[in-house]
C-alpha cells in the first residue's frame, strides 16, 4: 500500500496514512502496519509520536531516533503538537463551537476531561463538512464528541448511524470512515522552526464529497517552515 511522505529530514518524517491501516501493531494481527511500511520507506527504525484511528487517513508523525522520539513525545503530552481534522457528519452544527465533555477509555475507566473545538465549513442537505481540532487526546475523541453534538460521522460503524452510512456507500461510493487528519503543526525541536504539514484529501473521500454536492476541498499536500516567533 503506497504511503506518501509529506516531509522528512534526518530526525523525523511525516506521512499521509491511508484509511484502513493501523499505525503500529498491538493486539491486531494485520499484515500491513504503517510503522513497518514507513520503516521500509526510509530504511531506518521509526518511532510513532501519536496515533490515528485505523479508519481515518491523514498526517502521522514519526521520529527517527530515541532522542527525537522523547522530545516529540513530550511536546505531544504538553499539547504543543496541533492537529486539525476534516469530518463529514450527519446534521448541521452551529458555525463554530467547543465541545467539553469527559470521556473514558473504556467502561472500567473513570472519564477524563476532553475538549474539541470545531467549525462548520459547508452544509449540503442533511450533511456537513466540519473541521475539528482536539485539545486533548482521548480515545476516539472527535468521533465521540461529534456524536454527542448529534452529528455522528459518516462511515462510523461504532458511533454513527447505519442508514446514513448506507446512503454514502450506495449513492456516493464511500466505504470508509469520513475522517481525515489534514494538518499537523509543531515546532521542530532542533531548529525552532514552526512546521506545518498538510495532507490532501484521499481520492475516495474527495470524490464522495463532490458526488454529494460539496464544493470545499482540502488543499494539495504541502509542508512549510517558518522561524520561531
Amino acid at each position: 500500500m503506497p504511503v506518501p511522505i509529506l516531509f522528512s529530514d534526518d530526525r523525523l518524517v511525516v506521512v499521509n496514512k491511508p484509511a484502513g491501516l493501523i499505525v503500529h501493531r498491538g493486539w491486531a494481527q494485520d499484515r500491513e502496519v504503517l510503522m513497518t511500511l514507513v520503516r521500509d520507506l526510509v530504511d531506518r527504525y521509526v518511532y510513532p509520536v501519536h496515533r490515528l484511528d485505523r479508519g481515518a487517513s491523514g498526517v502521522v508523525l514519526f521520529a527517527l531516533d530515541r532522542q527525537m522520539a522523547s522530545e516529540l513525545g513530550r511536546a505531544q503530552q504538553e499539547r504543543r503538537i496541533h492537529k486539525r481534522y476534516l469530518a463529514l457528519v450527519r446534521g448541521r452544527p452551529s458555525d463554530s463551537g467547543v465541545i467539553e465533555s469527559p470521556l473514558a477509555a473504556d467502561k472500567h475507566s473513570e472519564p477524563k476531561p476532553a475538549r474539541t473545538s470545531y467549525r462548520r465549513i459547508e452544509t449540503v442537505g442533511r450533511y456537513s463538512l466540519v473541521e475539528a481540532i482536539p485539545h486533548t487526546g482521548r480515545l476516539h475523541q472527535i468521533r465521540r464528541h461529534l456524536k454527542r453534538l448529534s452529528c455522528p460521522l459518516i462511515g462510523d460503524v461504532r458511533y454513527g448511524k447505519g442508514e446514513h452510512n448506507r446512503v454514502f456507500r450506495s449513492q456516493h461510493g464511500l466505504h470508509r470512515l469520513a475522517l481525515h487528519a489534514h494538518s499537523l503543526s509543531f515546532e521542530h525541536p532542533d531548529t525552532g522552526e514552526q512546521l506545518r504539514v498538510q495532507a490532501a484529501l484521499p481520492s475516495e473521500l474527495d470524490e464522495a464529497l463532490s458526488s454529494a454536492g460539496f464544493s470545499a476541498h482540502c488543499s494539495e499536500p504541502s509542508a512549510s517552515a517558518g522561524s520561531k516567533p
